[in-house]
């Protein structure tokens, strides 16, 4: 295969962080390219040097045998160069062209925005991808697997010849996962260079041609995917042996009732779910996207209305209507989008962890008592082992890892012993999945009570004393943790229609 990209020798600084050392990457026409490591690793740094996101400080990148210097976004789109970000930047009261062809639009001769012509090029760019989107329908309506495709469509209408796709099955179910790989192979079989971001190591064994890791900024080394072994990559990702053992269930039989759950209801995606939580437990939910999940989650934490049904803690019932009865009631809610729900982005560590508690760090006339709350941010930030310059870090800085530590900071700061993680390692990698791990263990041993949310099976097989399986908003089974329950006996029940008989629960 021929080259048609080469990064040498790139270094990039931020305050506070030496981001890339030295880095390198090369793609060839017509692979797939894993990019991996951890978070904090440098790849989505050195992928938006290439897309004109960011400058380097130094270094050299070539595209097809020439020199170039990609000064923003539209330098690289004129050199073919697309990116498909993890968080999708799709306007979503525009229609699927419009979208497409923002700030191309083609007009008439009075200046009148040509709907028709739109509609008609999108419609041409979907037809090479063999893929059936109506260019009329507004983006909001479409499910993240159909704006995926659009974000898509839309780098191809660059005739990008480079596509980097940065975490781009994180909030996508398995059919929907299928249907993005057959895009891919497409697109890889018609010559476009595509580098593919991920921590999901069984896609990678899958999609791509070749995997470069990064650790620490700098470059690690390239292996062929066919070639090697998931535990290799693991190996060459973290620089170290990870942890894989399951921590032995404890007997909790007469351990007290932390969180008890009757007959909740929410529309059609909570109906009359009950369930117990104890005190030292971690529940772990499992079900497929849509089953009713995180829905329970957010009417335990009353961010959804409680349409029918009790909650109490510790043996009291509470009338939790809103987030903050939920907060006075001792519970802590991990929002599966850290980002949007769990973090105030543009502000600092310290700050992020001191959220819920600031009334405990202010006096009457809202005079906030610094010193100590900079003591106490410390203590989270060392007891945690968060990876930050300082406490006044801007967060958004951090890597997703570090980023969900502080999320749970807060909530520990704020002596919150009920504590829901709703997806607690989506998008980080495997040596932070490690950690929350084990801290998740370490929390339940201290006798925090915790329920966990997780789309992946061996996750929550891993981690849970008891698993709760959810299908179409029904509660339809509880099976014990570990190695007595198999991911086939959770997918049956994940899969159990509401006609089907109940199952007895442990």
């Amino acid at each position: 295969m021929t080259e048609i990209v080469r990064m040498t020798a790139i270094e990039k600084h931020f305050p506070g962080v030496h981001a890339l050392r030295a880095a390198r990457f090369d793609l060839h026409h017509g692979e797939v390219h894993a990019l991996m490591g951890e978070n904090g690793a440098g790849k989505s740094t050195l992928m938006k040097i290439l897309s004109g996101i960011y400058a380097p400080d130094s270094g050299s990148i070539q595209v097809a045998g020439a020199e170039v210097s990609i000064a923003d976004p539209r330098a690289a789109q004129a050199l073919g160069i697309g990116i498909i970000h993890q968080e999708l930047a799709l306007m979503p009261d525009l229609t699927v062209a419009q979208n497409i062809f923002i700030g191309r639009e083609p007009r008439n001769r009075w200046g009148i925005l040509d709907e028709a012509q739109i509609n008609k090029d999108a419609e041409a760019i979907f037809a090479t991808m063999k893929v059936r989107i109506d260019p009329t329908a507004e983006v909001r309506r479409l499910t993240i697997a159909r704006q995926q495709m659009v974000e898509i469509a839309k780098a191809l209408s660059f005739r990008s010849r480079i596509l980097i796709m940065d975490e781009p099955t994180a909030a996508l179910n398995e059919n929907e996962t299928e249907e993005l790989f057959t895009i891919i192979r497409r697109l890889k079989s018609e010559g476009v260079a595509i580098v593919y971001i991920s921590h999901k190591m069984n896609e990678i064994r899958r999609i791509s041609d070749r995997v470069t890791v990064m650790r620490d900024g700098a470059y690690v080394g390239t292996v062929g995917a066919a070639d090697t072994t998931i535990e290799t990559i693991i190996s060459m990702m973290v620089g170290r042996e990870l942890d894989q053992t399951v921590a032995a269930i404890p007997d909790l039989t007469g351990a007290p009732v932390a969180l008890a759950v009757r007959g909740l209801r929410h529309g059609r995606m909570v109906r009359d779910v009950s369930f117990e939580l104890r005190q030292g437990e971690i529940l772990g939910f499992a079900g497929l996207m849509g089953a009713g999940r995180t829905e329970v989650a957010r009417v335990i934490f009353g961010a959804d209305p409680r349409e029918a049904g009790e909650i109490e803690v510790h043996g009291t019932a509470r009338d939790i209507r809103s987030p903050q009865d939920a907060v006075a009631a001792g519970i802590g809610y991990l929002s599966e989008d850290r980002k949007q729900f769990g973090l105030a982005l543009g502000i600092d560590v310290r700050g992020n962890i001191a959220l819920p508690s600031l009334d405990r760090f202010s006096d009457r006339f809202l005079r906030v008592d610094e010193a100590g709350l900079a003591q106490a941010a410390a203590r989270q930030i060392q007891s945690l082992g968060i990876r930050t310059p300082s406490d006044r870090q801007e967060v958004r800085l951090l890597s997703g890892g570090n980023q969900q530590k502080v999320v749970i900071a807060k909530w520990l700061l704020r002596d919150c012993d009920i504590l829901i993680f709703d997806e607690p390692t989506r998008g980080i990698d495997v040596g932070a999945k490690a950690e929350i791990y084990r801290l998740l263990q370490t929390l339940a041993e201290a006798g925090k009570a915790i329920i966990v949310i997780s789309s992946e099976l061996p996750e929550i097989l891993r981690v849970s004393h008891r698993i709760a399986v959810m299908c179409e908003g029904r509660l339809t089974g509880i099976l014990p943790g570990g190695p007595q329950t198999s991911q086939h006996e959770i997918m049956r029940l994940a899969t159990r229609r509401e006609s089907e008989p109940e199952e007895a629960t442990a």
